[in-house]
């Protein structure tokens, strides 16, 4: 028979039950739960290595770098990190949810107008390839991110990511007129980088306000400065109609409905300086659009612009008329247009390379990220950092419809990033509440026997 204290009941106690003071079964199962190590570390830690190397693009500007494959190399080990350790998750395949499986079928429609593409299927299928790894990224998001610390952890690197890499832009600013091609990638183009700005700027404010010591706020602060002046030195149209829109929903969460407002006062004068300071290039372009007084090149350049996309939006039409349900694939009309530009409406965008089909599973992927973040906000006694990222999420969700109203967005991941983190932070939510969820898959079983072991082994000291 096991003495007091050596058995397994040691392992899980506190000091209070070694001194035989009866603990309920409840306290005994969650020091069951403390004792066990968390699951798919492995897979987390080379997840956030991939969403580092993804959103802060390294090989960019730290020089040396260009020469390995880091975003191939921590994709590949997450992968196996989560194949390994799968029956270890408390989530399952089986149990994604409704917008995993929206975006799974969109990436197959997209292989199918590959195939039968009437403008080039071998360059279509090599993009929709490319384009379908989000989905990889998706589902380990949602399965490998099992508590709040995790998730807060991946959105604290997506956000300081873009504003490492709006310094970086504004450094380098000088022999790249709007920020044009600084960083490769995603940021090559001054309107992708705007529209990432945009959609993280709301998260640096909930980092600011959950933070505790003034110099994390200050710092927060001064993300926002230079993420702001970079998106004005941008000069993208889009960008900063997008910017207009998603500050007074920024404002209506974090301010009106929380009595803030100091933040308020602090969104204007930080938009006036840095407007007053950078705006000049963004304004000439919005007076160019009328094609009056076009005196500068960048005024001619505006112009030009406007009235090619209102040619590519009417081209984009065409092909959705003539191609409604496969599309050309993705990336062809670019050659469709005979201008080989993309349409900048996301919208447009999917629905010409994709077919309707593929917009309607686009608008309802979407759709499912503001309703995830409905059914949260309906629960009761929400913690406040929750309430903090849901008004984030919305913030930057609400960002990304508008945007996707001016840029050829369809295929960047951050808004398909922005739709996971909403179901991750669903699940996080209910599994709080719920605490038998927490054992009905992956690793419950040995969780459950170590819970049950712990009771029958304290029984003796009562």
């Amino acid at each position: 028979m096991q003495t007091r204290g050596q058995g397994p009941e040691s392992q899980v106690l506190p000091p209070s039950a070694a001194r035989k003071q009866p603990l309920s079964a409840g306290e005994i199962i969650v020091h069951a739960e403390k004792a066990v190590r968390e699951p798919l570390s492995g897979a987390y830690f080379w997840l956030t290595l991939f969403f580092a190397v993804y959103c802060a693009r390294p090989e960019d500007w730290i020089p040396g770098l260009h020469v390995i494959p880091l975003a191939k190399i921590t994709g590949v080990c997450a992968a196996i990190g989560f194949v390994l350790s799968m029956r270890r998750s408390r989530r399952g395949l089986q149990k994604l949810p409704k917008e995993a499986h929206y975006l799974f079928v969109m990436i197959l429609l997209l292989f199918l107008s590959a195939i039968f593409s009437p403008v080039w299927k071998g360059g279509a299928f090599s993009r929709t390839l490319d384009f379908s790894k989000v989905f990889v990224a998706w589902v380990m998001t949602y399965i490998v991110v099992t508590n709040f610390k995790r998730l807060h952890r991946i959105i604290l690197i997506q956000t300081a990511s873009v504003a490492v890499i709006s310094i970086v832009s504004i450094l380098k600013s000088h022999s790249h007129p709007r920020l044009r091609g600084v960083l490769g990638g995603i940021y090559s183009n001054p309107n992708d980088l705007a529209f990432a700005i945009v959609l993280s700027l709301p998260f640096c404010i909930a980092f600011m306000l959950k933070a505790r010591a003034i110099s994390r706020k200050v710092a927060w602060a001064f993300a926002m400065l230079v993420m702001a002046a970079a998106l004005f030195l941008t000069a993208s149209r889009g960008g900063f109609i997008t910017l207009m829109v998603v500050v007074p929903v920024c404002l209506w969460h974090f301010a009106i409905k929380k009595q803030r407002p100091h933040l308020i006062i602090a969104a204007v004068l930080i938009l006036s300086v840095v407007g007053v300071a950078g705006g000049q290039k963004l304004m000439d372009r919005f007076f160019a659009m009328s094609g009056e007084d076009l005196d500068t090149g960048l005024e001619r350049s505006a112009h030009a612009s406007f009235q090619e996309r209102r040619q590519l939006i009417d081209r984009s039409l065409e092909g959705i008329a003539r191609y409604p349900l496969l599309g050309l694939g993705v990336g062809n009309f670019m050659t469709f247009s005979g201008q080989w530009r993309d349409v900048h409406v996301a919208y447009l965008q999917i629905a010409v390379e994709g077919g309707i089909p593929v917009l309607i599973l686009y608008l309802l992927f979407f759709a499912r990220g503001f309703g995830n973040l409905r059914r949260i906000r309906r629960l009761p006694k929400i913690e406040p950092d929750i309430q903090l990222f849901v008004g984030a999420l919305h913030s930057s969700l609400i960002g990304f419809l508008v945007g996707a109203l001016f840029a050829p967005e369809a295929y960047q991941y951050f808004p398909y990033f922005a739709v996971s983190y909403t179901a991750v932070l669903l699940a996080i939510v209910k599994e709080q509440r719920d605490p038998e969820s927490e054992f009905a898959n992956g690793n419950a079983e040995v969780r459950l026997d170590r819970g049950i072991g712990a009771i029958a082994s304290t029984r003796s000291l009562v």
